[in-house]
């Protein structure tokens, strides 16, 4: 059945009938290349028989049909494809498993970075525990509560009363100018300190400008009626009875306390000596136009001391005031308000929020809340000035509205020394003791001691690993853990906390200072304030302690 290929090339019948001959089953060498179907034989005739993995249908045989159904060639393609699946997994698992170990190694680095060893820890402890028990040695046993600049602030605050008093009831005429000597020194110090706390809004308040008018009339303009009559109105009227609606307070140690109270009861002080205590002929001559007033026959073109002239050319300033305030503070500085600047409106709002009249402010919409504000500001400017006429005719109504405006403020002055500054004191005082009292519980055994947060989840090895790692040595192994010195350490501060040696305890005794929960920088408020964190290293400035009995340690305090 083989064809006998090694003749003379047949013509094409004959090439024809070969084609179509059944090959035999024997292994058979193909003596011609045309018969072969490698792709890769040398000898094809063609570009498509060399390169194409399947022949031409012309050429296509039973063979290369059932050959495609071999169940080797299945085999052969479904092992490739579980080959390339499990090349894929193991590729994926490869790329977590660096992925999860890159994130355990950041894990880990920044639990190391952030948690502070035992040693540590206590060393923090040791520090703060001495800077507060320095400080409280300075506040108990120095009786220096009030640093020197306050007390230089309180000699000068009494002096200045008893100034004023000797010369207003001596040496009247020489009152304006004690009283421009003292613009002359607070103002600059007011504007620097608001302006470096973030106040220098405030600056921009009616107290201000009518300090400001004052000086005006009295060195640039003494003849002017109109001006003395506005600046008369507005000192007597809103900036006096500012005292009780601002709550200023006599405080002497208060240097921006005794500046405040300045601003707004001397310009009234200054006015009553030059207008009821100056000699007539001194003021015909230095004030004139505070002489024409008084002496001008009612109804005649000079006569402003009654109400409806007083209110007209008071109002005249006010206004000017009041929108200049508005456009420069309220509308160009909009956005840095919103932020948080504090100016008079928002202070009011805040302070009468629960007042009846804070509540109809609050409840209009927000638009409406300033120019509402606005008019009842100038509503009350109104009604404080209606009686000013008869503090500018009346020598005796006015020094008796002048005693009831600083008796008020030495009332003030009183509640802040009694009530506030006391209170402050008596608290910082009671989170001393409850940190005094937070430490012994903490050192009467390890029971007691407040014990750390897992530093990481415990799911596999490594995390508790971790944690097993970071974690201060627990209270039955630090005797073999820490080093004799911070043994050392942790003996004299408790020492320190306890008022007692620990030989009745042993080592253990204070373990608990290794389960403390761990510090970090950003402390509280109160703690920061009142110093509450003591520490060992100054026992000689802390006096001794009486120790109570009982269970706990909270009933024991300072001396």
């Amino acid at each position: 059945m083989t064809p006998d290929m090694s003749g003379t090339p047949p013509d094409d019948g004959s090439l024809h009938e070969q084609a179509v001959e059944t090959p035999t089953l024997g292994p058979t060498v193909p003596k011609s290349p045309r018969l072969s179907r490698n792709p890769s034989f040398s000898g094809s005739s063609s570009y498509q028989e060399d390169w194409d993995p399947f022949p031409p249908l012309d050429r296509l045989t039973v063979l290369d049909i059932l050959d495609n159904f071999t169940l080797s060639h299945q085999l052969e393609k479904l092992q490739k494809g579980i080959s390339a699946q499990t090349e894929k997994v193991r590729k994926s698992r490869q790329a977590f498993g660096n992925r999860s170990r890159m994130a355990r190694e950041r894990m880990v680095d920044e639990w190391r970075r952030r948690v502070p060893s035992a040693e540590e820890q206590l060393e923090r402890y040791r520090k703060r525990m001495r800077a507060s028990v320095e400080k409280l040695g300075a506040r108990w046993n120095d009786t220096k509560a009030i640093s020197l600049r306050e007390k230089i602030s309180f000699i000068f605050g009494v002096m200045n009363i008893f100034v004023s008093g000797y010369l207003i009831g001596g040496y009247a005429e020489w009152f304006h100018l004690w009283y421009t000597g003292q613009v002359l020194y607070f103002m600059p110090i007011r504007f620097y300190t608001y302006h470096k706390r973030g106040y220098h809004y405030f600056l921009a308040d009616l107290c201000y400008f009518v300090n400001f008018l004052l000086i005006l009339s009295i060195w640039a303009f003494p003849s002017s009626k109109r001006l003395f009559t506005a600046v008369y109105c507005l000192a007597y009227g809103n900036n006096a009875v500012a005292i009780i609606m601002w709550r200023n307070s006599l405080v002497f140690h208060s240097f921006d306390k005794v500046t405040s109270l300045f601003i707004h009861i001397m310009p009234c002080a200054t006015l009553h000596c030059i207008v009821h205590l100056v000699d007539p002929a001194l003021q015909a001559k230095r004030f004139p136009a505070i002489w024409t007033i008084k002496n001008s026959p009612p109804g005649s073109a000079t006569a402003y001391a009654n109400v409806l002239s007083m209110l007209a050319w008071s109002t005249i300033p006010y206004a000017f005031w009041q929108l200049c305030y508005y456009f420069f503070i309220s509308v160009r500085r909009r956005e840095k308000i919103a932020a948080g600047r504090p100016t008079s409106f928002t202070w009011l709002r805040r302070s009468y929020s629960k007042i009846w009249i804070g509540k109809i402010v609050l409840a209009l919409p927000e638009p409406l809340q300033e120019p509402a504000f606005m008019l009842i500001q100038y509503i009350y400017a109104v009604l404080t000035m209606l009686p000013c006429p008869l503090w500018f005719f009346s020598r005796w109504a006015s020094a008796a509205f002048l005693l009831l405006v600083f008796a008020w403020s030495v009332y003030n002055g009183s509640t802040y020394y009694i009530d506030v500054f006391g209170n402050r004191f008596q608290k910082e005082l009671e989170a001393m003791k409850a940190e005094v009292a937070k430490w012994q519980n903490s050192s009467d055994g390890p029971a007691a001691g407040v014990q750390s947060p897992p530093l990481a989840p415990r799911e596999d090895g490594t995390a508790a690993a971790l944690a097993a790692a970071a974690t201060p040595a627990a209270p039955g192994a630090m005797a073999t853990t820490a080093s004799p010195a911070a043994a050392a350490a942790r003996s004299s501060l408790a020492d320190a906390i306890s008022g007692k040696a620990l030989d009745d305890r042993g080592t253990s005794g204070f373990a608990a200072v290794d389960n403390i929960p761990l510090l970090n920088d950003e402390r509280p408020a109160a703690v920061i304030a009142t110093g509450a964190d003591m520490d060992v290293g100054a026992r000689d400035v802390a006096r001794e302690r009486k120790t109570g009995s009982g269970s706990g340690s909270a009933g024991q305090s300072l001396s």
